[in-house]
């Protein structure tokens, strides 16, 4: 993998427009001051967690 490909994954997701903000939903709404929660989705329970570099990972 190339040092640009590395970049690039890292980089932030751009900022959605007004008209797709209706699906989004912050991280602090979802985690309430923790740093991580379980999310039950079906019969599968998945942890969102906050690295130490302050990224989200989400993890079976």
């Amino acid at each position: 993998m190339s040092e640009q490909n590395n970049l690039d994954h890292d980089a932030p997701a751009p900022v959605p427009n007004e008209d797709s903000l209706a699906g989004v939903i912050s991280s602090e709404t979802i985690l309430k001051g923790n740093q991580e929660v379980l999310i039950q989705h079906g019969e599968i329970v998945y942890r969102l967690r906050i690295t130490q570099n302050g990224k989200l990972i989400l993890c079976k």
